[in-house]
């Protein structure tokens, strides 16, 4: 009796320890979508404030161009004779009535209209997600969805331009996923049709997806609103269907970087003529053809959402012009899954959600042959979307359990009082190549874009550097001017120093870190994190603490080896000021950088020889910056400070860098994945519920 009523304690606590661990998982689930929430108002607030709080003449660009005092809807003539106008005849009858509205009334309305449709594309998108849906999925699902849309560039756009291009993509997601009448359903096709005609290749996948009275709705929808267009006003309905092929060539030139389809970029790529248009015709058939072939397999497969996505991304590639507020489909392929491994399974949606709110500058460097791919960078993912991606199907053993990620034992931190972050757990294999490569290319350009917005006036900026010329003489460590003096003097040390200084900054960190992700991809984890800590340290002080370099600082005598003679009548130095933060000098990233690499080195190297090489670039590094007078000896001391702060936030929070396995104990080493293990079944969402009622 005494054993049993044991059992049932152990057992009774057992259960209250799952059933608290599962309170604590729902408590936590829901405080973050409170704070989901949250953003999503904040994000609501911050766009109608960048919209309304712009000069009249500066906002609703389109809406003003099209119905405002000098309109082209207020004019007698052709809807088209100006070229402003690029919707369709259609478009331009229900936007009549409009004219006659106060033009300050009607720009808050339409800017809170637009954000009301907006959420609504939201919530819509998350209830079709393919299912089954997870509980925490369906709880987050509606909030993650409205803030990704919000900060999509196509939405930011339409936003800024008082476009109507939100409203199509949702009347084919109602159609799709809410309206259960397949009749109301092709309507509403047709209506978004109406406003942009490519969008009739969604009657054409409701027909082959088995929905054909909903595709004769659609079709019969758009042909009588054109007919209503075209007996309201003829000559506009034959300059747009006849003479400009269903508005092509209408608005922008078709060449320009804002036409993201295949014709815009054969255009861009010095194609024209009837060659450009045969090859765009023939490109254009393969897409649609592969296209929607792959969107009613994703259909048939139960994922609607994927299947809607694939059809915009044709839509997209095959539109004579497909402006950026008018690129939204996009961002829906998200949902897509691909990759049969855990750890590839953010590769796609980082790809999308990248490529779709930033612009391709922040996504591929400078790089003249990298052009047609910056350039052109939303059409591609597009026609990825449409013809290349891999997308699982549900059918797959590998949809609900991918091969999963192997980690690391972590070990207990020293400091017992600073917990090791929950999350941050260390991972035996390295991360995707593409997935790594976006993160550095964003983070780098997001750490120059705020170096240079941490901008001060030259007089601040001066009397800092006065304060550490006073402190480095009271330190007698002031040797700057004797070593950038004694420098000049030899040419070829000179040329040595400038060549230094301009080109290993970047070669070294980079090439380690090549090193350690194919040889040692467990320790690259470790050493990316300790450099990115640093950076943004660095940053902080860049912020709190401008600083004029010895170079700019006037009446010291300092010669710039490294760009020339600054003149110091002018406050902007010239032109360097318009690429680069002249006074982010403490502290110096070109030291610590350096310093880095050289611990790095010093650490994982296997010969002696290798880290008494590494231990020479931060030494040349720091000969370097003094004798080209770009840093104070403590803007040096700063780089090393921030590099030490680096790696100590990553002990803190990520443990050790030697982890040891679970299995053997031993040193942690790179091993292959194991298989999927099949794990409980999680809580579901109905899958005809997550799918909607199409």
């Amino acid at each position: 009796m005494e054993r049993w009523e044991g059992r049932r304690s152990v057992v009774n606590a057992d259960h209250s320890v799952r059933g608290d661990a599962v309170a604590d998982t729902k408590a936590g689930a829901g405080l973050t979508r409170v704070l989901l929430w949250i953003v999503v108002a904040v994000l609501a607030v911050r766009q109608v404030a960048v919209v309304l709080r712009q000069p009249p003449e500066e906002r609703l660009l389109d809406l003003e161009t099209w119905i405002g005092e000098n309109g082209v809807l207020h004019l007698t003539g052709s809807l088209y004779g100006s070229g402003r106008f690029t919707g369709t005849p259609f478009a331009g009858l229900v936007l009549k009535p409009l004219t006659a509205t106060a033009q300050q009334t009607l720009g808050v309305a339409w800017t809170f209209g637009s954000l009301l449709l907006v959420v609504a594309l939201g919530l819509v998108a998350a209830k079709a997600l393919p299912g089954p849906v997870g509980r925490r999925t369906a709880l987050l699902a509606a909030p993650v969805a409205i803030s990704l849309v919000m900060l999509s560039l196509p939405v930011r756009n339409a936003l800024h331009l008082g476009q109507t291009s939100i409203l199509p993509v949702l009347l084919v997601l109602l159609a799709w996923f809410v309206v259960r009448d397949h009749r109301a359903a092709g309507v509403l096709v047709g209506i978004a049709a109406a406003f942009q005609p490519v969008l009739l290749l969604f009657a054409a996948l409701l027909w082959l997806t088995g929905r054909r009275q909903a595709s004769v709705s659609a079709g019969a929808t758009f042909a009588l609103a054109t007919a209503i267009a075209w007996a309201a006003g003829p000559k506009d309905s034959w300059t747009y269907w006849v003479h400009h092929l269903a508005g092509a060539g209408l608005g922008e030139r078709p060449d320009s970087l804002a036409n993201q389809s295949l014709h815009g970029a054969l255009l861009r790529l010095g194609l024209e003529g009837p060659l450009e248009i045969a090859l765009f015709l023939v490109l254009a058939a393969a897409v649609v053809f592969f296209g929607l072939r792959r969107a009613v397999r994703y259909a048939q497969d139960g994922q609607l959402l994927l299947a809607v996505a694939v059809t915009g991304c044709v839509v997209v590639a095959v539109s004579p012009t497909a402006w950026q507020h008018q690129l939204l489909w996009v961002l829906l392929a998200v949902v897509g899954k691909v990759g049969k491994r855990a750890s590839d399974r953010l590769v796609w949606p980082s790809v999308v959600v990248l490529a779709v709110t930033l612009p391709g500058t922040m996504l591929l460097p400078n790089i003249e042959p990298l052009f047609p791919v910056r350039d052109n960078i939303l059409l591609l993912t597009a026609l990825g979307a449409a013809c290349l991606a891999p997308f699982l199907p549900r059918t797959s053993p590998y949809w609900q359990h991918p091969v999963p990620t192997d980690y690391a034992k972590p070990v207990a931190a020293r400091w017992r009082r600073v917990p090791l972050l929950p999350f941050w757990r260390r991972v035996f294999t390295r991360p995707n190549l593409l997935l790594e490569l976006l993160l550095i290319r964003v983070v780098y350009d997001a750490y120059a874009q705020v170096r240079l917005a941490a901008r001060a006036g030259r007089p601040l900026a001066e009397e800092h550097g006065r304060q550490i010329h006073a402190i480095e003489q009271w330190l007698h460590i002031d040797i700057e001017h004797w070593v950038n003096h004694a420098v000049v003097k030899i040419d070829w040390l000179r040329e040595f120093f400038d060549y230094y200084y301009s080109t290993f900054h970047f070669i070294v960190p980079l090439a380690i870190l090549g090193v350690l992700y194919v040889r040692r991809p467990a320790d690259y984890r470790w050493v990316r994190s300790s450099i990115g800590f640093a950076t943004l340290l660095a940053l902080v002080g860049f912020w709190l603490y401008p600083l004029a370099p010895p170079r700019l600082m006037p009446g010291l005598g300092f010669i710039d080896t490294v760009h020339g003679v600054q003149d110091f009548a002018k406050p902007d130095y010239g032109t360097l000021t318009t690429v680069t933060n002249q006074y982010a000098a403490m502290p110096s990233l070109h030291f610590g950088w350096s310093l880095w690499c050289g611990v790095v080195i010093v650490m994982l190297a296997p010969k002696l020889w290798m880290k008494a090489l590494g231990l020479l670039h931060p030494l040349f590094t720091i000969a370097a910056i003094v004798a080209t007078a770009n840093h104070w000896v403590l803007d040096a001391a700063g780089g090393a400070l921030v590099v030490a702060m680096g790696f100590g936030l990553t002990y803190v929070l990520s443990g050790p860098r030697k982890l040891v396995t679970e299995e053997t104990g031993a040193a942690a080493e790179p091993v292959e994945p194991r298989p999927a293990e099949p794990p409980a079944e999680p809580e579901a969402v109905p899958a005809g519920k997550a799918a909607g009622t199409a």
